[in-house]
């Protein structure tokens, strides 16, 4: 055993004892190790959200210095969310009692996830217990997810991660297992040294959300291009695409190929069925050479802009042309 995993181990072992803390017998708790929240990644992480909560909560006069010891009862959440949405939620503002707090929690997630388009049996980083526990490991996946949908022209610091140490009590004594829990984008130097394309897409982000929109449109408008003849339209960049099917459907287009219904789920009804439909249109771009970018589909199902641009991005790169020749075509068509 690693010096790390025994300092770790004693550290417990002695907060154990000074706290009188019982695990039951077969059941897991996790623990961050102290060292890691040192990490200036996740610093700058931490300070972003919580200047970016105070600035947009400045009106309330709210003031947050502790993600996970601010956020626990639902208030700031509660409050963050209707300036994000301009949706009221009918909860209490003040909720003092921890049942209340908890009924409280449940609604503005329930609300948050409706919004994300994600449910409780998509295995999520957070609930209510894990928010009202004060876990900052579920706070900072929370608060992530929340940011890439609303504030996609904000690029957060990529490898962000935690050390965690998994701890099971058993007859036999206690059972530990280390795990890094990533809580931003996971990238190695190789990937960004390789990836030159991932880099344009990080700098068009940098430059603000007027360029990112500009970028957007051209893309809206090359995609309708394409599908007018499906009688498809695009209209929203940032969640039409996360089932998978206009992706498939315009890869079909941009290819001159039908692609069987066998091959992918007309009418995703779950996440699962969304997955496997972004995962099967990865296959086809790594396939024809056009994934110069290492994309996880989960992203896409999330709606991260950024990753919905990167694919976007993949196919215009390809077929701008042909979007020009069409374009010519329909002009003399219509002449």
């Amino acid at each position: 055993m690693d010096s790390s995993f025994s300092n770790l181990i004693a550290g417990f072992e002695e907060f154990k004892e000074s706290t009188k803390i019982e695990i039951p017998l077969g059941e897991k708790r996790k623990f961050i190790q102290p060292s890691s929240l040192k990490s200036p990644k996740l610093e700058e992480l931490m300070t972003f959200f919580i200047d970016w909560i105070n600035a947009t909560l400045k009106q309330d006069h709210v003031v947050v210095q502790s993600l996970e010891e601010d956020l626990y009862d639902g208030l700031v959440l509660h409050l963050l969310l209707e300036h994000l949405t301009k949706v009221k939620l009918d909860v209490e503002e003040i909720a003092l009692s921890t049942s209340v707090q908890k009924q409280k929690l449940r609604v503005v997630l329930d609300r948050v996830n409706q919004f994300l388009q994600v449910t409780e049996d998509d295995h999520l980083n957070w609930n209510v217990d894990l928010i009202h526990n004060k876990d900052l490991v579920a706070t900072l996946h929370l608060l992530v997810a929340i940011s890439k949908h609303f504030r996609p022209d904000v690029t957060l610091p990529e490898n962000v991660y935690l050390e965690t140490l998994i701890l099971e009590i058993d007859k036999t004594g206690i059972k530990t297992t280390k795990h890094l829990e990533y809580i931003t984008e996971k990238r190695d130097d190789e990937e960004q040294n390789q990836t030159p394309e991932a880099d344009q897409i990080n700098d068009l982000f940098k430059l603000g959300p007027d360029k990112v929109r500009v970028v957007q449109q051209a893309l809206l408008h090359f995609v309708n291009k394409h599908l007018e003849g499906l009688g498809v339209t695009v209209k929203d960049l940032g969640t039409q695409f996360s089932n998978g099917v206009i992706l498939i459907l315009l890869i079909g287009q941009l290819e001159d190929y039908f692609i069987h219904l066998s091959e992918y789920y007309l009418n995703p009804s779950d996440v699962k069925e969304k997955l496997h439909n972004v995962s099967y249109v990865l296959e086809l771009l790594e396939d024809r050479g056009l994934l110069t970018y290492p994309i996880n589909p989960q992203d896409i199902v999330n709606l991260d802009m950024k990753a919905t641009v990167r694919i976007l991005h993949c196919l215009f790169a390809k077929y701008k042309d042909k979007s020009i020749s069409c374009s010519m075509k329909n002009k003399f068509q219509t002449s």
